[in-house]
């Protein structure tokens, strides 16, 4: 039986009807180039979602390597499977899996992957440790998380229901700037950390969608109880405030992304 945050994270993503935007495939697709894959290596996507990262990366590792992708949302999983279908890769699978629980092998991947996913995760040192110990020595680590700032307009969304005596926690925060991410892999062993910064920000077009995709993820309003007036006066609230801090193309969503490498020590212990 799935935690109430378990299954908030489920119901987000799988009533998901846009997950493969411009921000999600430009995403996986620069955490891939940046985890320098090569031909033949075994590879393991977490919270493979709709299998962007997956299927970037098995195009990479061609048909002597092998990439694993585990979600536990099995509509997203669904997606991913008709696309690999379509492309007829032979050497992607996809697993129904939770990563906060998913146990590995010792040395068992060339690399680990996980975009845009990490903060989801309930305990991020321990699974990380995890990741550590399942990669073969060399191995590479590759995930992307956003900067506690990112994107500015959840950030706006969370002082406005504050106001409502609803305190959503920032999931950024662990880590929200590159000396937190440096810090983190460096405790758990990893070697060789490079943190790339890159600007994912957009002009919001709808504020009705920027409100609906707050409310409805995992950190936002799922499980509220109020009636509808609050909820329309909050989410008018959060108009207003967006007009506020607008300029004359309107609201600039800053995305602040960092893209995590590391590797794992070629020394056996």
């Amino acid at each position: 039986m799935f935690s109430d945050y378990k299954q908030q994270i489920l119901n987000d993503f799988n009533n998901r009807q846009n997950y493969e935007n411009e921000f999600h495939k430009r995403a996986s697709t620069r955490l891939v180039e940046l985890a320098k894959l090569q031909p033949s290596q075994q590879v393991l996507d977490v919270a493979t979602g709709t299998g962007l990262a997956a299927i970037a990366a098995a195009q990479v590792v061609g048909s002597t390597g092998h990439v694993l992708g585990i979600d536990f949302a099995s509509g997203m999983l669904q997606q991913a499977q008709k696309k690999v279908a379509a492309l007829a890769l032979m050497n992607i699978t996809f697993h129904e899996a939770d990563a906060d629980e998913q146990e590995f092998q010792d040395n068992q991947f060339d690399a680990i992957l996980c975009s845009s996913a990490i903060a989801y995760l309930t305990n991020i040192p321990r699974v990380l440790h995890r990741w550590h110990n399942a990669l073969k020595p060399g191995g590479t680590i590759a995930f992307s998380c956003l900067a506690a700032t990112s994107p500015s307009a959840s950030v706006l969304f969370r002082m406005v229901v504050q106001r409502y005596g609803v305190t959503i926690l920032n999931p950024n925060e662990l880590l929200g700037t590159p000396e937190k991410c440096y810090q983190m892999l460096q405790s758990i062993g990893f070697a060789d950390i490079e943190i790339t910064t890159e600007q994912f920000g957009f002009y919001l077009q709808d504020a009705e969608v920027a409100w609906t995709g707050n409310a409805k993820s995992a950190f936002g309003l799922q499980g509220v109880q109020w009636s509808a007036q609050q909820w329309e006066q909050c989410k008018q609230e959060y108009f207003t405030e967006l007009n506020a801090a607008s300029d004359q193309q309107g609201f600039w969503n800053n995305v602040t992304m960092f893209f995590v490498t590391g590797h794992k020590s070629n020394e056996v212990v």
